[in-house]
This record gives C-alpha cells, structure tokens and sequence, in this order.
C-alpha cells in the first residue's frame, strides 16, 4: 500500500490535470474549483484509510448514537448502506461541477451518456430503463437537449407514435469533452485507496448491486 505522502502526491498531481484538462468554455475560476473539490474529498479519504482504527465518518457517529439509545438492535446494515448513501450523494455534489459548467444536470447527461456508450439510437422508453427515469421525466429532458442541439429526434417509419434518439455532433463533442474531467475527480477521490482496496471495493459493491439488480427484475450490466 502507498503511504500517506504518495496518495497526497498523487491526489494533487490527479488534480491538476483535471484542472488543466478543463475544456473551453469554463472559467479559471469553475475549473479550479472543481480540483480543489476533488483534492478536499480526496484527502479526506486519505485521512480516513490511514487510521487503524473505527471510521471516524459522520455514520460512524450516527451508529455509536443508536447504539446508546438501542443498544438491542443490530446496526451492522446501517454502517453499510449509510456509507453507501453518504458517499453518492458527497460524490455527486462535486463530480457536478463540470456538469454546471455547461449548463447541464445530472439527469440530462445520463441520457447523453446512455447514447454515447451504446453507440445507437434509442427510444426514450429505452433511454427511461437505461437512466431509471420516469416516461415523463425523460421526455421533458430530451425536449431540452433537443433545443440545445445535443439530440435529434426521428419519428419511426412503421409507427409515428415511437421515435428515436440520436446524438448530433454537438452532444458527442460535448460528452467526449466532460468524460476526461469526470474520470479524472474519480480518480483524485480514489487515490486515498491503493489498487487493490479499489478492486476489494469494485468486486463487493459489483456482487451487491447485482444482487439487488436481480430481485428488481433488472438486466445486467452498468447503467449510467
């Protein structure tokens, strides 16, 4: 495992480049705001992984509280899912950063991305399973993207009621330049763990979310 000054050194080093493979259109100011974003959680991280004893995590606290007034119950699932949620929604405040840059939200570049990654047109009943959106929700979205240029709609020959969704050159141009900078804040926010806690940490949340995929109905397979 790394010590503590290599993740420091990495995180920065990771952090810079973000912030200097920041795409056209942003300020200095937003780009250096999401890396300092980026380098703050991955410190905590860092500080987090080299103590040797409990988290000291903000769950953590909430579990020694129900302990003391429950002391019957058993919080092992809490110190689990509680992390699992106290994570998403501390990782999706600042991985949007880049997402705000361009004036866009999270949802709406989920559809973006479904259509790069699968690399053909979908309908928007495929885009809602993809994304886990609503009907309703998805078409209001793509009502947006479609005024900005970033989707272009086409009416099915055989039933006009169906229509497809495409990228334009626009919303490609657009998610291949976001790409880089997300991948590079995960990359900050996951120096504090050496490669193999990451691939402890991918194979245990890979066999969870499996297993809630399946009782859900779901297909297999990552959906952004």
């Amino acid at each position: 495992m790394r010590n503590g000054s290599e993740r420091d050194a990495a995180a920065e080093a990771v952090a810079a480049r973000a912030g200097d493979g920041a795409r056209a259109g942003g300020s200095a100011h937003a780009r250096d705001g999401a890396a300092s974003s980026a380098t703050a959680l991955a410190a905590g991280v860092t500080d987090s992984a080299s103590d040797v004893g409990a988290p000291r995590d903000t769950v953590a606290a909430v579990v020694r509280q129900w302990q003391t007034v429950r002391p019957d119950i058993d919080t092992g699932p809490m110190e689990v899912i509680g992390r699992i949620n106290r994570c998403a929604a501390l990782l999706q405040q600042a991985e949007d950063a880049p997402l705000r840059r361009v004036g866009l939200t999270r949802p709406e570049f989920d559809l973006l991305g479904a259509l790069r990654r699968t690399g053909h047109e979908l309908t928007p009943g495929e885009l809602a399973r993809e994304t886990f959106s609503s009907g309703a929700a998805v078409t209001k979205r793509l009502k947006q993207l479609q005024e900005r240029d970033l989707v272009d709609r086409r009416a099915d020959t055989r039933d006009r009621r169906v229509s497809h969704v495409s990228l334009t050159d626009t919303g490609r141009g657009l998610v291949d330049s976001i790409l880089p900078d997300q991948l590079a804040y995960e990359t900050v926010v996951l120096a504090g763990l050496d490669e193999d806690g990451q691939d402890q940490l991918s194979s245990l949340l890979g066999e969870l979310l499996a297993q809630l995929e399946g009782r859900l109905g779901l297909s297999p397979g990552f959906r952004g």
